[in-house]
């Protein structure tokens, strides 16, 4: 390699150097300036979430503290009704777990001196999520058990290398069913200091791991220098060649 070309070579990774310098640059004043997004985060957060309603197929655990030998574990029928003892058909499917057990200990004072009753979804009937993204494994998962996001993220086999970990978004259908979006810090999940961003996931949530700012400059690099100049223009030269 002659002087010219080794002059060549230098500006030519001195001018990529500097690319990528403006674009790291700008990856971090977006990150300073996103505190927007944050306070956005926040609010989403401290909203009260959707409660769940019970439908057909779920599995329920009744229990009764002072008259266990009413317990039971059933299942919601595809009418959406269950049978108990005591009170015969009940329509459970579309009420809450809370609103089945005042509904159940209105049936039951009659009954029973002192009904104290607790309604517990045991197990959930065809639901589902889905998680995309940075994720090994994308798709659907099954909600047959309560189900965070943290751990739905290990059932999609963990996050790659390039996945953004402070900045995970859950999309949920709110009351007026617009979309509602929570944020969630999986490494201040994961250290502990922030264990409650690990929220619950309802039926049809969406996870959703966008890409970190370093991979979106290395796809910019892959797409715009790459693919875009000829490789023997300046990528064999070595740095520490004098």
């Amino acid at each position: 390699m002659d002087m010219t070309e080794k002059i060549v070579n230098r500006k030519f990774i001195a001018a990529i150097l500097f690319i990528l310098s403006i674009l790291l640059t700008a990856c971090a004043a977006s990150v300073r300036n996103s505190s927007p997004v944050a306070s956005t985060s926040e609010q989403m957060l401290s909203s009260p979430a959707q409660e769940y309603k019970i439908r057909a197929g779920d599995q329920l655990d009744i229990k009764f503290f002072y008259n266990p030998e009413l317990n039971e574990q059933l299942t919601v029928r595809p009418d959406g009704r269950i049978s108990l003892q005591l009170a015969h058909e009940i329509t459970s499917a579309g009420l809450t777990p809370a609103q089945l057990t005042d509904l159940l200990t209105k049936k039951y004072v009659s009954e029973l001196d002192n009904p104290e009753i607790t309604v517990i979804v045991r197990s959930f009937s065809g639901q589902r999520v889905f998680i995309d993204g940075e994720v090994n494994k994308p798709g659907m998962l099954n909600l047959i058990t309560p189900m965070t996001v943290l751990q739905s993220i290990s059932e999609a086999g963990g996050v790659k290398d390039t996945a953004k970990r402070n900045e995970i978004f859950i999309i949920r259908r709110g009351l007026d069913n617009k979309p509602v979006v929570f944020v969630m810090n999986m490494e201040k999940v994961i250290d502990g200091t922030e264990r409650s961003q690990d929220i619950s996931l309802m039926p049809n949530d969406i996870v959703y791991v966008p890409k970190s700012s370093i991979a979106n400059v290395n796809v910019w690099v892959d797409q715009y220098i790459r693919k875009n100049i000829p490789l023997g223009i300046g990528f064999g030269y070595n740095l520490n060649s004098q």
